[in-house]
């Protein structure tokens, strides 16, 4: 999904590993934000923010519906581009058409993840599909390494079988947990899972003690390692813990997505759909955006085309100001 904020900030964000003695749960309240114009999707986002930057590689957290189409007429994000970041689109409800300028053109459903390396640079779009009455999910990004940042662009699309421990079911995205590993590919040591418990259930996972967590609520009230999280919310964990206890604290079944990660260890910027290294980096990536793409139709550029049946987005103007590191 495009960051579609006509004023988006631009973010310098230093990921530092943080081992706390203590480890102790954080919330991170999201902040609305809509998508698009008058008849908008609106997403809440819970990840960058003031407080927290990135939770190891993962640098971008939204999380939507369930929107009735009829009303907010679906997802339409016309081609956009993206560098030097993996998309990892998720939903619980809906089905959405992924096109890109690798040729892919694949539909994400519950169940399945669209993992898209951005790499040097691609551009895609995506398009709620016409049978789909409800949307609901999260789209997450991934900042790549500095060593593989400027690798191919390429996609994956995965179907995710579900796994049950103790009443609890867990569909395991990315990386490994409870004894189970994804086949999804990962520049860094990472987590992703979404997590079902019924009313009444709890699940003690063992975690590595290296990795940060992030434990969002999507439906329910959860305790995260003994601190209660609602839906919508964010729980953030510090490295130094091994094991983390998940309890459906409320009168209904509750849902969460588990993201984790060895800390990136290196500052990167933030801007529109880009991740970079430098104030510089975005700007070139900009007007090669706006000269290739939205002037020229140049299909042989850094981003190439989508086969797509209107125009590509344009990008915001750039700001006017750097802006102090973000943590």
């Amino acid at each position: 999904m495009s960051n579609l904020e006509t004023e988006p900030a631009e973010l310098v964000c230093d990921a530092q590993a943080a081992v706390a003695s203590d480890p102790t749960v954080v919330i991170l309240a999201p902040r609305d934000v809509p998508l698009g114009g008058l008849r908008a999707m609106n997403v809440r986002r819970t990840l960058p923010q003031r407080e927290r930057s990135l939770i190891g590689a993962w640098c971008f957290v939204d999380h939507y519906g369930p929107d009735d189409v009829s009303v907010t007429g679906g997802m339409v994000v016309p081609p956009h581009p993206h560098t030097g970041l993996q998309t990892a689109s998720w939903l619980f409800a809906g089905e959405v058409e992924h096109r890109d300028s690798v040729d892919s053109l694949a539909l994400v459903r519950p169940g399945e993840l669209n993992l898209m390396t951005a790499g040097a640079g691609i551009s895609h779009s995506e398009v709620s599909t016409p049978n789909t009455t409800a949307l609901h999910g999260v789209q997450l990004w991934i900042a790549l390494p500095d060593l593989t940042r400027h690798q191919a662009p390429h996609f994956e699309n995965h179907v995710i079988a579900p796994i049950v421990r103790n009443g609890v079911t867990l569909h395991v995205f990315l990386g490994t947990v409870a004894g189970h590993t994804a086949d999804a590919t990962a520049d860094t040591p990472l987590l992703g899972a979404q997590i079902d418990l019924p009313v009444g259930t709890a699940i003690d996972l063992g975690v590595q003690g290296s990795f940060e967590h992030g434990v969002l609520v999507d439906t329910g009230t959860v305790s995260v390692a003994g601190s209660t999280v609602h839906s919508t919310e964010l729980g953030f964990i510090e490295a130094g813990r091994t094991g983390i206890r998940l309890e459906n604290t409320g009168d209904g079944p509750a849902r969460v997505v588990l993201l984790g990660g060895e800390p990136l260890g290196e500052q990167i910027v933030m801007w529109w759909n880009f991740i970079g290294r430098s104030h510089e980096e975005i700007i070139a990536w900009r007007a090669q955006w706006q000269l290739e793409v939205i002037d020229q139709a140049d299909a042989a550029g850094r981003f190439g085309q989508v086969a797509y049946h209107g125009s590509a987005l344009p990008a915001p103007e750039l700001p006017t100001v750097r802006l102090k590191p973000r943590r």
